[in-house]
C-alpha cells in the first residue's frame, strides 16, 4: 500500500499572549487624570507651591504602573510558553522520537493484521492511527478488496515488527523505518505463508498524536 498525502497543523499562542495583555493593561482613555498639567499651575500670585504645581496627575501614574504590569506578565508568559511548549529542541528531542518511533510501530502492525472474524473491529483500529489522503485510500481498498477476499477466503494475517528507526524528525512530521515481519493463512493455505520486509512510514503529528499519513514498501 503507498500513500500521496501530506498535511500540517498549526498553533494559535501569540493570539492567546495578545489577548491576556490587552484584558489587563488599560488604554490611555482608560485613565482619566483628576486633573490636567495645565489645572496644577496657577495663574501669578496664586499660593499653590512649587512642588504642587509639577505634581504628575495621580491617574497616570496607576496607569503607566498597569500597563508595566501587564506587559511584564504577557512577555514573562511568551517566554514560558515558547520554553516548556513550543521550543523546537523539545519537540525534535530522544523523548519525542521515540513518541513518534511507538506509533510507527503500533500503527504498522494495526494496518497489516487482521482476522475473517473481527474484520470491522481490525480496520476501525487500524484507521484510528491514519490521517489524510492516506486513511482515504485505506478505508478504499479495505471495503473494496480486502474485505470481500478475507471472508471468501478466510484470510487471517499477523504482523510483527522486527526492527524500526526514526530516520527524521521535525516538530509536527516524522519518518521511520520499520522491518516486518508478516504470517498469512487461508483456506487455500492453512499452513501459512511468511514474509518479511521494510516500510517507510511518514507521520503527521495532529493534535499532540504521531497519525500515519503514508506508508511505502522500501
Amino acid at each position: 500500500m503507498s500513500d500521496k498525502g501530506h498535511t500540517e497543523a498549526t498553533d494559535h499562542t501569540e493570539g492567546e499572549n495578545t489577548t491576556e495583555a490587552t484584558d489587563v493593561a488599560p488604554s490611555a482613555t482608560d485613565v482619566e487624570p483628576s486633573e490636567s498639567y495645565d489645572e496644577a499651575v496657577d495663574e501669578p500670585g496664586d499660593e499653590v507651591s512649587a512642588p504642587a504645581r509639577k505634581r504628575r496627575p495621580v491617574g497616570a501614574i496607576v496607569g503607566a504602573a498597569l500597563l508595566a504590569v501587564a506587559l511584564l506578565g504577557s512577555a514573562g508568559l511568551a517566554a514560558w510558553l515558547y520554553v516548556n511548549q513550543y521550543r523546537p529542541d523539545q519537540q525534535t528531542d530522544s523523548a519525542a522520537a521515540q513518541v513518534a518511533l511507538d506509533a510507527a510501530k503500533t500503527g504498522t502492525i494495526a494496518l497489516l493484521s487482521y482476522s475473517p472474524e473481527s474484520l470491522d473491529q481490525d480496520f476501525a483500529n487500524a484507521k484510528s492511527k491514519l490521517t489524510g489522503d492516506f486513511l482515504s485510500y485505506y478505508t478504499q481498498f479495505t471495503e473494496q478488496i480486502v474485505t470481500p477476499a478475507a471472508k471468501e477466503k478466510s484470510v487471517k494475517t499477523a504482523a510483527s515488527v522486527v526492527r524500526a528507526a526514526v530516520s527524521s524528525i521535525e516538530p509536527n512530521n516524522a519518518e521511520v523505518l520499520v522491518f516486518i515481519n508478516q504470517t498469512t493463512t487461508s483456506k487455500e493455505n492453512p499452513d501459512g505463508a511468511f514474509a518479511a520486509s521494510s516500510v517507510k512510514v511518514g507521520l503527521e503529528k495532529i493534535d499532540g498524536n504521531w497519525l500515519i499519513e503514508s506508508f511505502d514498501p522500501v
